[in-house]
């Protein structure tokens, strides 16, 4: 599913017009985003969480050549599945 696909979607099923869907996952986004940035994990309830993580640096090869390389330190997020997201899918 697309953006435009989830816009739509959110505006047919909330009764919004598209613009106010696209404003709200906009929204939902921002938020989510600047939280995680911020180091906090987001829990939504029956969906799942979206959880900060920090890879350390190590070591990494080069899949063509074969010479190692150092990999810098960095930061992701990781999505954990609620009971009700992982309840619907089986």
């Amino acid at each position: 599913m697309t953006k435009a696909e989830l816009v739509t979607a959110i505006a047919e099923k909330s009764g919004l017009n598209k613009n106010q869907a696209k404003d709200a996952l906009d929204a939902f986004i921002d938020s989510v985003t600047s939280s995680v940035k911020d180091g906090s994990e987001v829990r939504i309830v029956g969906f799942g969480s979206f959880v900060p993580v920090a890879r350390a640096a190590g070591k990494a090869r080069n899949p063509r050549t074969g010479a190692p390389v150092q990999r810098p330190a960095s930061k992701t997020v990781r999505f954990r599945a609620g009971e009700g997201l992982k309840s619907a899918l089986n």
